[in-house]
Protein backbone atom coordinates (compact mmCIF):
# COMPACT_ATOMS: atom_id res chain seq x y z
CA UNK A 1 0.00 0.00 0.00
CA UNK A 2 1.18 3.52 -0.79
CA UNK A 3 -0.08 6.90 0.33
CA UNK A 4 0.74 10.06 -1.60
CA UNK A 5 0.03 13.62 -0.46
CA UNK A 6 -0.78 15.77 -3.47
CA UNK A 7 1.55 18.74 -3.91
CA UNK A 8 0.92 22.14 -5.47
CA UNK A 9 2.07 21.20 -8.97
CA UNK A 10 -0.08 18.08 -9.05
CA UNK A 11 -3.30 19.78 -7.94
CA UNK A 12 -5.97 20.24 -10.59
CA UNK A 13 -5.20 16.98 -12.40
CA UNK A 14 -7.56 14.09 -12.84
CA UNK A 15 -6.83 11.31 -10.37
CA UNK A 16 -6.33 8.66 -13.07
CA UNK A 17 -3.82 10.76 -15.02
CA UNK A 18 -1.92 11.62 -11.86
CA UNK A 19 -1.60 7.94 -10.96
CA UNK A 20 -0.44 6.99 -14.46
CA UNK A 21 2.38 9.53 -14.16
CA UNK A 22 3.27 8.50 -10.63
CA UNK A 23 3.15 4.76 -11.29
CA UNK A 24 3.94 4.00 -14.97
CA UNK A 25 3.13 0.29 -14.52
CA UNK A 26 -0.52 1.19 -13.93
CA UNK A 27 -2.65 1.30 -17.05
CA UNK A 28 -5.95 3.17 -17.28
CA UNK A 29 -7.79 -0.14 -17.01
CA UNK A 30 -5.93 -1.18 -13.86
CA UNK A 31 -6.60 2.18 -12.22
CA UNK A 32 -10.32 2.03 -13.01
CA UNK A 33 -10.54 -1.52 -11.67
CA UNK A 34 -8.78 -0.59 -8.43
CA UNK A 35 -11.08 2.38 -7.99
CA UNK A 36 -14.17 0.20 -8.53
CA UNK A 37 -12.83 -2.22 -5.89
CA UNK A 38 -12.25 0.74 -3.51
CA UNK A 39 -8.52 -0.03 -3.50
CA UNK A 40 -7.82 3.58 -4.44
CA UNK A 41 -9.25 6.24 -2.14
CA UNK A 42 -8.83 9.97 -1.62
CA UNK A 43 -8.96 11.13 1.97
CA UNK A 44 -10.03 7.63 2.97
CA UNK A 45 -13.19 7.88 0.84
CA UNK A 46 -14.37 6.29 -2.36
CA UNK A 47 -13.51 8.31 -5.46
CA UNK A 48 -13.78 8.41 -9.26
CA UNK A 49 -11.14 8.37 -12.04
CA UNK A 50 -12.10 11.90 -13.11
CA UNK A 51 -11.82 13.38 -9.61
CA UNK A 52 -9.81 16.64 -9.74
CA UNK A 53 -7.11 16.54 -7.12
CA UNK A 54 -6.62 19.33 -4.60
CA UNK A 55 -3.38 20.29 -2.92
CA UNK A 56 -3.07 18.31 0.31
CA UNK A 57 -5.31 15.43 -0.80
CA UNK A 58 -4.07 12.09 0.52
CA UNK A 59 -4.34 9.34 -2.09
CA UNK A 60 -4.21 5.75 -0.80
CA UNK A 61 -3.41 2.97 -3.25
CA UNK A 62 -3.75 -0.71 -2.31
CA UNK A 63 -2.02 -2.66 -5.07
CA UNK A 64 0.80 -5.19 -5.64
CA UNK A 65 4.29 -3.77 -5.21
CA UNK A 66 5.02 -4.38 -8.91
CA UNK A 67 2.43 -1.74 -9.78
CA UNK A 68 3.73 0.79 -7.25
CA UNK A 69 7.17 1.37 -8.72
CA UNK A 70 7.55 5.11 -9.19
CA UNK A 71 9.21 6.69 -12.21
CA UNK A 72 12.71 7.69 -11.09
CA UNK A 73 13.45 11.41 -10.83
CA UNK A 74 16.19 11.85 -13.40
CA UNK A 75 18.78 14.60 -13.58
CA UNK A 76 20.06 14.06 -17.11
CA UNK A 77 19.46 17.76 -17.71
CA UNK A 78 22.54 18.47 -15.61
CA UNK A 79 24.66 17.46 -18.63
CA UNK A 80 23.30 20.41 -20.62
CA UNK A 81 25.43 23.55 -21.14
CA UNK A 82 24.89 26.50 -18.81
CA UNK A 83 24.36 28.92 -21.68
CA UNK A 84 20.86 30.37 -21.65
CA UNK A 85 19.60 33.85 -22.54
CA UNK A 86 16.73 34.94 -20.29
CA UNK A 87 14.63 37.88 -21.48
CA UNK A 88 12.28 37.86 -18.49
CA UNK A 89 11.38 35.68 -15.54
CA UNK A 90 9.34 35.73 -12.36
CA UNK A 91 8.12 33.07 -9.93
CA UNK A 92 5.79 31.58 -12.56
CA UNK A 93 7.32 31.89 -16.03
CA UNK A 94 10.59 32.30 -17.89
CA UNK A 95 11.06 33.76 -21.37
CA UNK A 96 14.14 32.34 -23.06
CA UNK A 97 15.75 33.68 -26.22
CA UNK A 98 16.59 30.47 -28.10
CA UNK A 99 19.60 30.59 -30.36
CA UNK A 100 19.35 29.18 -33.92
CA UNK A 101 20.64 25.61 -34.12
CA UNK A 102 19.39 24.61 -30.66
CA UNK A 103 16.59 22.06 -30.35
CA UNK A 104 13.72 22.92 -28.00
CA UNK A 105 13.15 19.22 -27.14
CA UNK A 106 15.11 16.04 -27.74
CA UNK A 107 14.71 14.66 -31.25
CA UNK A 108 14.91 11.10 -32.55
CA UNK A 109 18.69 11.41 -32.59
CA UNK A 110 18.72 11.70 -28.81
CA UNK A 111 20.51 15.07 -28.65
CA UNK A 112 21.72 15.79 -25.12
CA UNK A 113 21.57 19.56 -25.57
CA UNK A 114 18.09 21.05 -25.71
CA UNK A 115 16.51 24.29 -24.56
CA UNK A 116 14.26 22.53 -22.04
CA UNK A 117 17.28 20.84 -20.44
CA UNK A 118 19.08 24.18 -20.22
CA UNK A 119 15.98 25.69 -18.58
CA UNK A 120 15.77 22.85 -16.06
CA UNK A 121 19.47 23.14 -15.22
CA UNK A 122 19.18 26.91 -14.83
CA UNK A 123 16.20 26.58 -12.46
CA UNK A 124 17.89 23.74 -10.56
CA UNK A 125 20.97 25.89 -10.01
CA UNK A 126 18.73 28.61 -8.55
CA UNK A 127 16.97 26.15 -6.25
CA UNK A 128 13.63 26.61 -8.04
CA UNK A 129 13.38 23.06 -9.38
CA UNK A 130 14.07 19.81 -7.55
CA UNK A 131 12.87 16.75 -9.47
CA UNK A 132 13.01 14.62 -6.32
CA UNK A 133 10.48 16.93 -4.69
CA UNK A 134 8.01 16.76 -7.59
CA UNK A 135 5.47 14.00 -8.08
CA UNK A 136 4.82 14.37 -11.81
CA UNK A 137 5.64 17.94 -12.85
CA UNK A 138 8.72 19.36 -14.51
CA UNK A 139 9.24 22.83 -15.99
CA UNK A 140 7.79 22.79 -19.49
CA UNK A 141 7.91 24.81 -22.69
CA UNK A 142 4.61 26.28 -23.86
CA UNK A 143 5.56 26.96 -27.48
CA UNK A 144 8.00 25.49 -29.97
CA UNK A 145 10.08 26.91 -32.78
CA UNK A 146 12.16 25.13 -35.38
CA UNK A 147 15.73 24.13 -34.59
CA UNK A 148 17.21 26.70 -36.99
CA UNK A 149 14.82 29.48 -35.98
CA UNK A 150 15.72 31.73 -33.08
CA UNK A 151 13.51 33.63 -30.69
CA UNK A 152 11.30 33.76 -27.63
CA UNK A 153 10.17 30.50 -26.04
CA UNK A 154 7.91 30.50 -22.97
CA UNK A 155 8.67 28.15 -20.08
CA UNK A 156 6.22 27.49 -17.24
CA UNK A 157 7.76 26.99 -13.80
CA UNK A 158 4.66 25.42 -12.23
CA UNK A 159 1.65 23.41 -13.29
CA UNK A 160 -0.92 26.19 -12.86
CA UNK A 161 1.07 28.55 -15.09
CA UNK A 162 1.39 25.79 -17.69
CA UNK A 163 -2.38 25.26 -17.73
CA UNK A 164 -3.10 28.99 -18.05
CA UNK A 165 -0.53 29.57 -20.80
CA UNK A 166 -1.68 26.57 -22.83
CA UNK A 167 -5.23 27.95 -22.74
CA UNK A 168 -4.10 31.47 -23.66
CA UNK A 169 -2.06 30.21 -26.61
CA UNK A 170 -4.92 28.00 -27.78
CA UNK A 171 -7.38 30.93 -27.61
CA UNK A 172 -4.95 33.40 -29.24
CA UNK A 173 -4.67 35.63 -26.18
CA UNK A 174 -0.92 35.80 -26.81
CA UNK A 175 0.50 37.41 -29.94
CA UNK A 176 3.85 36.13 -31.24
CA UNK A 177 5.42 38.30 -33.94
CA UNK A 178 8.28 37.20 -36.18
CA UNK A 179 10.97 39.00 -38.13
CA UNK A 180 12.22 37.47 -41.36
CA UNK A 181 14.43 38.53 -44.25
CA UNK A 182 13.08 37.47 -47.65
CA UNK A 183 14.30 37.61 -51.21
CA UNK A 184 12.77 40.49 -53.16
CA UNK A 185 10.01 42.91 -52.16
CA UNK A 186 6.47 41.59 -51.65
CA UNK A 187 3.65 43.56 -53.25
CA UNK A 188 1.57 44.89 -51.69
CA UNK A 189 3.89 45.95 -48.87
CA UNK A 190 1.34 44.78 -46.29
CA UNK A 191 -1.13 41.94 -46.74
CA UNK A 192 -2.87 38.89 -45.30
CA UNK A 193 -2.13 35.75 -47.31
CA UNK A 194 -4.38 32.70 -47.34
CA UNK A 195 -3.56 29.27 -48.74
CA UNK A 196 -3.69 25.56 -47.84
CA UNK A 197 -0.91 23.48 -46.38
CA UNK A 198 -0.28 19.75 -46.63
CA UNK A 199 2.30 18.22 -44.30
CA UNK A 200 4.44 15.48 -45.81
CA UNK A 201 5.84 13.87 -42.67
CA UNK A 202 7.92 11.35 -44.59
CA UNK A 203 9.84 14.16 -46.34
CA UNK A 204 9.72 16.55 -43.37
CA UNK A 205 8.36 19.35 -45.54
CA UNK A 206 5.05 20.96 -46.39
CA UNK A 207 3.32 21.68 -49.68
CA UNK A 208 1.30 24.86 -50.22
CA UNK A 209 -1.67 25.10 -52.57
CA UNK A 210 -4.45 27.53 -53.49
CA UNK A 211 -6.94 24.66 -53.59
CA UNK A 212 -8.59 23.08 -50.56
CA UNK A 213 -8.48 19.29 -50.30
CA UNK A 214 -9.56 16.91 -47.53
CA UNK A 215 -5.88 16.42 -46.64
CA UNK A 216 -4.62 19.99 -46.38
CA UNK A 217 -5.28 22.72 -43.80
CA UNK A 218 -6.00 26.43 -44.07
CA UNK A 219 -3.12 28.81 -43.35
CA UNK A 220 -3.30 32.58 -42.90
CA UNK A 221 -0.13 34.68 -42.72
CA UNK A 222 -0.06 38.45 -42.19
CA UNK A 223 3.05 40.42 -43.11
CA UNK A 224 4.27 43.97 -43.51
CA UNK A 225 7.50 45.21 -45.06
CA UNK A 226 9.67 47.07 -42.54
CA UNK A 227 12.78 47.77 -44.62
CA UNK A 228 14.41 47.11 -48.00
CA UNK A 229 18.19 46.61 -48.16
CA UNK A 230 20.75 47.42 -50.92
CA UNK A 231 20.29 43.95 -52.46
CA UNK A 232 16.57 44.58 -52.94
CA UNK A 233 15.63 42.10 -50.21
CA UNK A 234 13.02 42.83 -47.54
CA UNK A 235 12.74 42.67 -43.77
CA UNK A 236 9.24 41.62 -42.78
CA UNK A 237 7.23 41.50 -39.59
CA UNK A 238 4.94 38.48 -39.66
CA UNK A 239 1.89 37.60 -37.57
CA UNK A 240 0.75 33.99 -37.81
CA UNK A 241 -3.03 33.84 -37.69
CA UNK A 242 -2.70 30.08 -37.96
CA UNK A 243 0.33 28.22 -36.69
CA UNK A 244 1.27 25.29 -38.91
CA UNK A 245 4.54 23.46 -39.49
CA UNK A 246 7.04 25.60 -41.48
CA UNK A 247 4.19 28.02 -42.25
CA UNK A 248 6.17 31.25 -42.65
CA UNK A 249 8.97 29.61 -44.60
CA UNK A 250 6.72 27.71 -46.99
CA UNK A 251 4.05 30.38 -47.39
CA UNK A 252 6.49 33.18 -48.23
CA UNK A 253 8.31 30.89 -50.68
CA UNK A 254 4.97 30.07 -52.31
CA UNK A 255 4.30 33.81 -52.60
CA UNK A 256 7.61 34.17 -54.48
CA UNK A 257 9.70 35.54 -51.62
CA UNK A 258 11.61 32.71 -49.90
CA UNK A 259 13.45 33.38 -46.66
CA UNK A 260 17.15 34.06 -46.95
CA UNK A 261 19.16 31.18 -45.55
CA UNK A 262 16.33 28.66 -45.93
CA UNK A 263 17.79 25.55 -47.53
CA UNK A 264 14.48 23.67 -47.66
CA UNK A 265 12.10 26.19 -49.26
CA UNK A 266 14.49 28.94 -50.30
CA UNK A 267 16.98 29.67 -53.06
CA UNK A 268 20.35 27.94 -52.66
CA UNK A 269 21.93 30.44 -55.04
CA UNK A 270 20.70 33.45 -53.05
CA UNK A 271 21.76 31.81 -49.79
CA UNK A 272 25.29 31.20 -51.10
CA UNK A 273 25.60 34.74 -52.44
CA UNK A 274 24.43 36.33 -49.20
CA UNK A 275 26.14 33.93 -46.77
CA UNK A 276 23.28 33.12 -44.39
CA UNK A 277 24.02 30.16 -42.14
CA UNK A 278 20.45 29.70 -40.90
CA UNK A 279 17.05 30.78 -42.17
CA UNK A 280 16.61 34.47 -41.39
CA UNK A 281 13.60 33.99 -39.12
CA UNK A 282 13.18 35.09 -35.52
CA UNK A 283 10.30 34.98 -33.06
CA UNK A 284 11.15 38.41 -31.72
CA UNK A 285 8.11 39.88 -29.94
CA UNK A 286 5.55 38.51 -27.48
CA UNK A 287 2.40 40.32 -26.34
CA UNK A 288 0.01 39.25 -23.58
CA UNK A 289 -3.54 40.40 -24.34
CA UNK A 290 -5.92 38.52 -22.05
CA UNK A 291 -9.64 38.54 -22.77
CA UNK A 292 -10.51 35.91 -20.17
CA UNK A 293 -9.41 35.28 -16.59
CA UNK A 294 -5.69 34.51 -16.35
CA UNK A 295 -5.58 33.50 -12.68
CA UNK A 296 -2.08 33.68 -11.22
CA UNK A 297 -0.76 35.21 -14.47
CA UNK A 298 -3.21 38.12 -14.63
CA UNK A 299 -0.35 40.56 -13.92
CA UNK A 300 1.07 39.82 -17.38
CA UNK A 301 -1.93 41.32 -19.18
CA UNK A 302 -0.78 44.19 -21.39
CA UNK A 303 2.91 43.31 -21.10
CA UNK A 304 5.13 43.07 -24.18
CA UNK A 305 8.58 41.52 -24.47
CA UNK A 306 11.10 41.74 -27.30
CA UNK A 307 14.29 39.95 -28.24
CA UNK A 308 17.01 42.46 -29.04
CA UNK A 309 20.03 40.58 -30.38
CA UNK A 310 18.71 39.20 -33.66
CA UNK A 311 21.64 37.70 -35.49
CA UNK A 312 20.72 38.58 -39.08
CA UNK A 313 19.68 42.24 -38.72
CA UNK A 314 23.12 43.77 -39.29
CA UNK A 315 23.83 41.35 -42.14
CA UNK A 316 20.52 42.25 -43.76
CA UNK A 317 21.06 46.01 -43.47
CA UNK A 318 24.50 45.82 -45.08
CA UNK A 319 23.49 43.45 -47.85
CA UNK A 320 26.29 41.91 -49.88
CA UNK A 321 28.06 45.19 -50.52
Amino acid sequence: MRTVTVGRNSAGQRLDRFLQKMFPAMSQGIICRLIRKKDIKVGGKRTEPAYKLCEGDVVSVYAPDALLCEKPAGRSFMDAPDDISVIYEDENILLADKEPGLLVHEDDGGSGDTLIDRVKKYLYSKGEYRPEDEQCFAPALCNRIDRNTGGIVIAAKNAESLRVLNQKIRDRELTKLYLCAVQGVPEPREAELKAYLFKDSAQNRVIISDKKTPENRTIITKYRVLEINPDGDSLLEVDLITGRTHQIRAHMAYAGHPLLGDGKYGSNRANRERGYKYQALYSYKLRFRFTTDAGILSYLDGREFEAKNIWFIDKFKKGTE
